[in-house]
């Protein structure tokens, strides 16, 4: 999982999912949510998050099971109760886990979503305490998704760049978006990888940083070999990092 990312094995993660107590509801209308004012976003580290309100309401099935998401949790250190952002019923998390990360460099957190629309398909979102910060433009089309690779500075400009790869088992494009003055904006791409198969309960590869330029590890488009990639004047730069045996393999690349 990329940096922040809460680590728990898929099956311990749906029980503790299940688990939740909802205890502060804040509701997102319209179809891109609608954010609350400035001053109700919490101040401090974000101690946890994780999704709620588990629903069968979009039946893809991609990660294994048709079990979505209607809530996202957010517990900041310091607040006295979780603050809970529920998605209206036309959307739910499609995802693994919530990811952390400061993207914006102001010492807090923020937390990077794949949220799905029942006609529209995924995009990828960006959630504080008030609601929603930005997003990616949704696929277009029902039942087609993303699969996140990392969030970090790719090519050490000191802004963050957030990775995934759009349709994994179908277009198989690499994506690679900035966020600058509060907005996602597209910085490159490049067709023929992958890090998921339909049903898998987890996402492969990540951002590799080992000492020198972070690299993206994802596999080639047949699953034939592991990718690296660096992000180098604006593109997107390949390298083999050898044969794809099972996830054995990319724990090698990931390793330094």
């Amino acid at each position: 999982m990329p940096d922040g990312a809460l680590r728990l094995s898929f099956r311990e993660w749906r029980a503790h999912v299940r688990s939740g107590r909802l205890v502060l509801c804040v509701m997102m209308a319209g179809a891109t949510g609608a954010a609350l004012a400035a001053q109700d976003v919490p101040q401090g580290q974000v101690d946890w998050a994780r999704y709620d309100a588990p629903t069968t309401r979009y039946p893809h099935g991609v990660l294994g099971d048709t079990v979505e998401h209607g809530a996202l949790v957010i517990k900041y250190a310091g607040d006295p109760a979780p603050r809970i952002l529920t998605l209206p019923p036309e959307r739910v998390f499609e995802d693994l886990a919530p990811r952390l990360a400061d993207l914006d460099g102001d010492g807090q957190q923020e937390v990077v979503v794949v949220e799905s629309h029942r006609d529209l398909g995924a995009r990828l979102a960006i959630y504080n305490g008030a609601g929603l910060i930005a997003a990616t433009p949704y696929i277009g089309q029902r039942f087609r998704w993303l699969a996140p690779v990392g969030v970090g500075d790719l090519d050490g400009d000191g802004l963050t760049e957030i990775a995934y790869v759009d349709r994994p088992h179908l277009a198989k494009i690499l994506r690679v978006w900035r966020f600058e003055e509060g907005r996602l904006r597209q910085i490159a791409q490049q067709a023929g990888f992958t890090n998921h198969r339909i049903g898998e309960t987890d996402i492969a590869g990540g951002i590799r940083r080992c000492g020198g330029a972070p690299e993206i590890i994802v596999a080639d488009g047949d699953w034939q070999r592991i990718v690296a990639l660096r992000l180098e004047g604006g593109r997107l730069v390949a390298r083999d990092a050898g044969p794809h045996r099972g996830r054995a393999s990319f724990a090698t690349a990931m390793a330094c």
